[in-house]
């Protein structure tokens, strides 16, 4: 529909004289279009510091961007530019690799240089590879002592050849499309049985009690986008923060559904998030104790740690936090117990579905 729109108003261009077709783009930015005339490049539009830029140095939705007041430490997307007006324009962003939500004026901001970004993207790709090898060798040791153990108890050798592991089911709720796309992958490598839904961080209240009925997790992951609003924010008041009250609400609803916390284990939480109220409600483990920033990819890991554990053990809960990429401060919880359960025989399809045989 969009490029429909383009391509008519580019039509309706032709032929104009240049100042014709800058008064028309001015009308279409003030309608809050995109304008697209012919001679756009050489209209002024306002950025960064007041001064006027041409329009393609113009921040727009999906630019990587960086801001000068934090010192260009973090690399955002920019999902929403909610004003251009001079002086008044701002940006709703996102971390492209931290579940972090920050808003921004225009004038804060600079497109990010592509081989920064380029490198950044290597980078996390290297860390993530890291952490998924030192998972699959943790789990392979805990495989084999497991095979021990079991050889040892049993009285027929051969029945100890037909058990296998069952890891338990993951519900992941994610406000991030993207995100969820990625922890997706992530789940795959590590063979975790997981359900993925897309649903925005104030939805997922409403929306959660239907989705547990339907899939009937054994580890719940409500997760995002958060952040404190402000730098000097009241830590203590619910209303600091951008969607903590919504991971909160969440985290009462399911613990309405399920009270047993042994029975549904709960990951909740994003960057600086409220992490006390988030427990309180009833979480298993929460971010953000220290409100620091957690890595996108930390729910997937306090998940996989519970899954992968035997259910006559317990999750310690030091190692569970160091089994994922941000550890502490940014991420607590409380002991809680596996959800893997052995079983026999092995068969062909393997069993839920997970084709684990």
């Amino acid at each position: 529909m969009t490029s429909d729109i383009s391509a008519l108003l580019r039509a309706a261009c032709t032929g104009l004289a240049k100042r014709d077709a800058h008064i028309l783009n001015r009308e279409l930015d003030m309608a809050g279009r995109t304008a697209c005339c012919d001679g756009l490049a050489e209209r002024p539009v306002p950025g960064e510091g007041g001064r006027l830029l041409a329009s393609r140095d113009r921040i727009r939705e999906g630019d990587i961007v960086v801001r000068k007041s934090y010192g260009q430490d973090i690399l955002f997307q920019v999902i929403c530019v909610e004003s251009y007006a001079v002086g008044n324009g701002r940006a709703t962003l996102k971390g492209i690799s931290v579940r972090l939500l920050a808003d921004a004026p225009l004038s804060d901001l600079v497109i990010a240089d592509d081989r920064v970004v380029i490198d950044f993207k290597r980078q996390t790709v290297r860390e993530s590879a890291e952490h998924l090898r030192s998972v699959r060798v943790r789990r392979a040791t805990e495989a084999q002592t497991r095979q021990k153990r079991d050889r040892h108890r049993a009285r027929d050798r051969s029945a100890a050849e037909d058990l296998f592991d069952l890891p338990g089911r993951v519900l992941h709720i994610d406000g991030d499309a993207e995100y969820l796309r990625d922890c997706m992958k992530y789940y795959k490598e590590l063979g975790v049985p997981v359900v993925g839904k897309h649903v925005p961080p104030e939805e997922q209240p409403g929306r959660l009690t239907e989705m547990l009925k339907e899939f009937s997790p054994d580890v719940l992951v409500l997760t995002g986008h958060d952040a404190l609003k402000k730098k000097n924010s009241d830590r203590s008041s619910i209303g600091s923060y951008w969607n903590s009250a919504s991971y909160v609400e969440a985290v009462r609803r399911a613990r309405q559904y399920e009270m047993d916390r042994d029975g549904l284990v709960i990951v909740a939480g994003a960057c600086q998030s409220f992490y006390e109220a988030i427990m309180e409600a009833g979480a298993n483990f929460a971010s953000s104790p220290g409100r620091v920033l957690i890595h996108c990819l930390d729910p997937v890991l306090l998940a996989e740690r519970v899954v992968n554990t035997p259910i006559e053990d317990m999750v310690r809960i030091e190692d569970a936090i160091e089994n994922t990429i941000t550890k502490r401060p940014g991420l607590g919880g409380i002991q809680t117990r596996g959800k893997m359960r052995a079983s026999m025989p092995r068969t062909d399809m393997g069993l839920f579905g997970t084709g684990v045989s």
